[in-house]
């Protein structure tokens, strides 16, 4: 059975985006992309760095974890609007949208199904792991079928913006156990496997 994990940077505050929604690490966001960061995350997560930064940092397969990244609409627009069609083209990049159409890019796959049903349906099938990039209003979507969460805790707070699981998420305490922690500069990346009974 493949494992959904989602791997996202968050802020000391538990925030993955700003209230507009936009990229925190793009050239106006509010993210600090550290050396450090970014030698950990070519180290450890080489796939889940878009392939614009292939090249520039040396980063080739095999990867290492994925083979499938899940976005939700908000998450690829931010790329879409960059006029970035498919940011992952080396992954099966799957869109959860009701609004969005058939994408342009052919590596991309958009999906008005419901997401936990497409969810176990892609776990049952052959394969690497899928990585839940955001965002955060999918990941609650998906909340339940998480069995993974890497959380990157950048050294910054925002006050206000798109929580880890999305604005209005229902309150469910869910029990995680710590299976992983590295610190990468100021960033502290928690690995967390679904707490069993």
């Amino acid at each position: 059975m493949r494992a959904l994990t989602y791997l996202i940077a968050s802020t000391i505050d538990g925030f993955v985006a700003g209230p507009d929604g936009g990229d925190p690490s793009g050239p106006d966001g509010f993210w600090p992309v550290s050396p450090d960061y970014l030698a950990h995350l070519v180290a450890h997560y080489p796939e889940t760095l878009p392939v614009m930064a292939h090249e520039p940092l040396g980063v080739t397969g095999p990867w290492q974890h994925f083979d499938t990244v899940l976005e939700g609409r908000g998450s690829y627009q931010v790329g879409l609007d960059a006029g970035v069609t498919n940011a992952y083209p080396h992954l099966r990049h799957v869109v959860f949208s009701r609004t969005l159409g058939a994408s342009t890019d052919p590596g991309v796959e958009v999906t008005a199904d419901d997401p936990v049903a497409t969810v176990r349906r892609l776990k049952a099938e052959e394969g690497g792991g899928l990585w839940l990039v955001g965002g955060g209003t999918l990941a609650a979507a998906l909340a339940d079928e998480i069995d993974r969460l890497v959380v990157k805790v950048g050294p910054v707070t925002v006050g206000d913006g798109i929580p880890l699981l999305g604005r209005g998420a229902a309150f469910e305490p869910r029990a995680w156990r710590l299976a992983d922690h590295a610190v990468a500069g100021d960033t502290v990346v928690l690995t967390y496997e679904r707490a069993t009974a």
